[in-house]
């Protein structure tokens, strides 16, 4: 049996990341720094709602368009966290009512193209 599926993204700047991602909830679990290395090659994020995500440094260019993959990130009340997220300084979406989200869903990008849909639980 599976416990977890823990997504891991190939981003340009691994610290840059770990901002956004903190504007989000979420906090650093763990990182590497290869001996002589300017910047972390690697990091684990989680939130206190066991929501989890780790980082890698890309080996090539991260090209938005092609990034095939969206993140769904669940929260209890979608409008306050849309408003906090705003606040925050990120682009949000509108939020949107589609059959499947009768609460709302809105969608973010991170700072590599990567598409969060944060929708309710």
């Amino acid at each position: 049996m599976f416990r977890m599926l823990v997504p891991l993204c190939h981003v340009k700047s691994v610290p840059r990341s770990i901002e956004f991602y903190g504007k989000l909830g979420f906090q650093v679990g763990n990182t590497f720094l290869p001996d002589g290395a300017p910047e972390l090659t690697w990091a684990w994020l989680q939130t206190a709602g066991r929501a989890q995500l780790m980082l890698a440094k890309a080996s090539e260019p991260v090209i938005a368009s092609q990034q095939a993959v969206l993140f769904y990130i669940y929260c209890d009340n979608v409008a306050a966290k849309h408003a906090e997220l705003q606040k925050a300084g990120i682009a949000v979406g509108p939020i949107a009512f589609p059959f499947y989200a009768p609460r709302g869903e809105f969608r973010i990008e991170d700072p590599d193209g990567y598409v969060l849909m944060v929708t309710h639980t």
